[in-house]
């Protein structure tokens, strides 16, 4: 496993050059998409400063442009359009040669045994199983799905993004749909070594954040009852809750809840965990798109690659912070 510290001599020997040869495509991609969207606005633009003007001079000078100007508006829009069509062809082979060439190579360099499906995402199964978010949803997708094993634990994770439609009327009756996101970001999950009986949860704490103490008597939940612990600065993160108080406490160690501050710490994201079964499932939320080659600038930039490393060595993280290696736990 590459560490932090070989990552820039990754870059500078491998990485840079294959980087380098992606410029060329990336900005003719840049290029096409820019001038698709001039081609369609800016004729658009045009011709409706075009007839403001007339209206507010009262002129019959133009009639001759005035006549023709919306077939001028419609041909140069359709031919944006068009442009912009062609493009996503282009787009395509530049993300496909990206993950190939960059991604995974930066996956390899952390550990040569994982494997990386750029298409693939957790199954709906998985997601179902974790019973993080249980709002149904109407659109499901992901992309980049990594698994594989750190030392004795088995994991998989990848990005993923669930939306539901939300659908409103406004004042005249009219029908308006929404898409909102459920969650978006890394969904992991990895071996917990124990048969758990229980179901366990810790979500973010929004209401003692918010209402400090206070805040408790508005925590509640359908998945169980609120765990009260004893670590203060894990309590003013994350709110547990749980089936069964003994068992959570038995799963939440003071090395655990400690383990997950710094987790927390690390990455300043929202976290949601489950301990179901025998596994630990982990979704942290982003709101942009992960692992996607960059258009409108440079990708040849090493900040983008530690960027991309230290999002894979979350895995690595969670698994070592939690001690899952360590069998201290036999299955039953």
């Amino acid at each position: 496993m590459i560490k932090k510290e070989e990552l820039q001599s990754l870059y500078n020997n491998e990485l840079k050059d294959k980087l380098a040869g992606l410029e060329v495509l990336r900005k003719s991609v840049a290029k096409r998409t820019l001038g698709g969207i001039a081609l369609i606005a800016l004729p658009i633009i045009i011709g409706i400063a075009v007839f403001v003007y007339l209206d507010s001079n009262n002129s019959v000078s133009m009639d001759g442009l005035v006549k023709v100007l919306p077939f001028i508006v419609i041909a140069l829009v359709i031919t944006g359009i068009v442009l912009l069509i062609l493009n996503i062809k282009k787009k395509k082979e530049y993300r496909r040669r990206y993950k190939n060439e960059v991604v995974s190579e930066v996956v390899r360099a952390i550990d040569s045994e994982w494997n990386y499906a750029p298409e693939d995402c957790i199954s709906q199964s998985e997601y179902y199983s974790s019973d993080l978010f249980r709002k149904n949803f109407d659109r499901y997708k992901g992309d980049d799905l990594i698994s594989g094993t750190i030392e004795k634990t088995d994991f998989r994770c990848s990005e993923l993004h669930t939306e539901y439609k939300e659908v409103t009327h406004d004042k005249d009756g009219k029908r308006q749909e929404h898409w909102v996101t459920i969650f978006k970001g890394l969904f992991f999950h990895a071996d917990f070594n124990k048969e758990i009986r229980a179901n366990t949860y810790i979500e973010p704490d929004t209401a003692e954040k918010l209402l400090g103490k206070f805040g408790q008597k508005f925590q509640m939940s359908s998945k169980g009852k609120l765990v009260k612990l004893e670590n203060i600065e894990f309590e003013k993160i994350f709110a547990v809750f749980s089936t069964d108080q003994t068992e959570a406490r038995y799963i939440l160690t003071p090395a655990i809840m400690e383990a997950l501050v710094n987790i927390y710490k690390q990455y300043k994201r929202r976290m949601h965990l489950s301990f179901i079964g025998s596994r630990v499932y982990v979704a942290m939320s982003f709101k942009k798109d992960l692992f996607e080659p960059k258009i409108f600038s440079s990708g040849v930039k090493y900040e983008d690659v530690e960027f991309m490393y230290n999002l894979f060595m979350v895995n690595a993280t969670i698994i070592h912070e939690l001690n899952l290696n360590t069998r201290i736990w036999t299955k039953e």
